[in-house]
């Protein structure tokens, strides 16, 4: 029944990617001369129309809890603008599926170079034949070792200093919603797109199941980081990273503070917060953002952009204050 149910969602995709292509994009090729560029472009548009329906979905699905049960009331909706660009560029997965198509020849031939020299390869569905090569297995099991990579590059994001201030962008949104998900500085897509696609490529992740993975993963995190009561219970919330459970993260002064401190840095799981003594369960809705932002006393209100390019530049600018060793936060002070 499920393997019929995800055909069929694949066969409705795949007449969206060639509908669009068909109509849009090879009489653009066909005008400009860029015909060379059809396959590669063809095989793209398949996340473009998986990242269009996330958005949809998203939207119809979690918009109304936000209007219907809000967490906290918002002053100024206008500050989530920037954040809708950011969706819109993250979920169309351009960045992931350009660095999985280009890492795919180099594994395939270390693959190769294994082979001749008798080295084992990784390949998960191979395990245990007749369970782990079924789809719905080896998908489970592709999705825990990638949530379990992303919680540790989750917490490097925090514990490097220069890291940190490219992950900054994410966390200085005072205003969670529904948008924040993709709100990240585009160095730092690059990192992690390069970074899972060469993890996927080494364990075996065929690309069909390397979109649905991604697709799945950034819906769960909309779902994270939306301005909703949406208690889990006490059960759910140990399974999946629930909206409470992340909020703790993004709040000031615990879920982290310069690259000292933090907690909750599970991204779909938190089996490894706990397992690595991460965790906190405080349910109080506390303010989110990064001290710095606060006004003095507690911070230095500082500014951290209002739009797309100028928190995509600022964070360089603070690159270059920490590397010039003048860049100090208030947790570096009274941790």
């Amino acid at each position: 029944m499920i393997h019929e149910v995800i055909a069929q969602l694949d066969n409705g995709v795949s007449w969206l990617q060639t509908l669009l292509y068909i109509d849009v994009v090879q009489p653009l090729f066909y005008k400009f001369g860029w015909m060379g560029y059809d396959e590669d472009t063809y095989d793209a548009l398949y996340w473009v129309v998986i990242g269009g329906l996330q958005v949809v979905l998203m939207y119809v699905l979690l918009r109304p809890l936000e209007a219907l049960r809000p967490l906290e009331t918002w002053q100024n909706r206008r500050v989530l603008r920037a954040d809708v660009i950011y969706t819109w560029i993250g979920k169309l997965g351009v960045i992931n599926l350009v660095f999985f198509m280009l890492l795919q020849p180099l594994f395939f031939q270390l693959q190769s170079l294994m082979t001749i020299h008798n080295i084992p390869n990784i390949d998960i569905d191979s395990v245990w034949p007749g369970v782990t090569d079924q789809p719905l297995v080896s998908f489970t099991i592709y999705l825990i070792l990638l949530d379990f990579a992303g919680y540790w590059y989750h917490r490097w994001q925090h514990r490097f200093g220069v890291w940190w201030e490219l992950h900054a962008v994410h966390h200085s949104q005072q205003q969670m919603s529904l948008w924040c998900d993709d709100r990240n500085h585009f160095v730092d897509d690059i990192i992690q797109a390069a970074f899972f696609a060469a993890i996927s490529l080494f364990i075996g992740v065929q690309p069909s199941q390397f979109v649905v993975l991604v697709a799945v993963g950034n819906f769960l995190q909309s779902v994270q980081h939306v301005n909703a009561n949406l208690p889990f219970g006490w059960v759910l919330e140990r399974i999946l990273v629930s909206p409470q459970f992340h909020r703790r993260h993004h709040a000031i002064g615990y879920g982290h503070e310069g690259t000292r401190y933090g907690c909750n840095f599970g991204v779909l799981f938190p089996w490894w917060d706990m397992m690595f003594g991460t965790a906190s369960w405080n349910r109080e809705v506390e303010p989110t953002g990064i001290r710095d932002q606060l006004a003095a006393p507690q911070g230095t209100a500082r500014s951290y952009g209002e739009g797309v390019l100028a928190q995509q530049w600022t964070a360089f600018e603070r690159i270059v204050e920490r590397l010039r060793g003048r860049r100090v936060y208030t947790s570096d002070i009274v941790g």
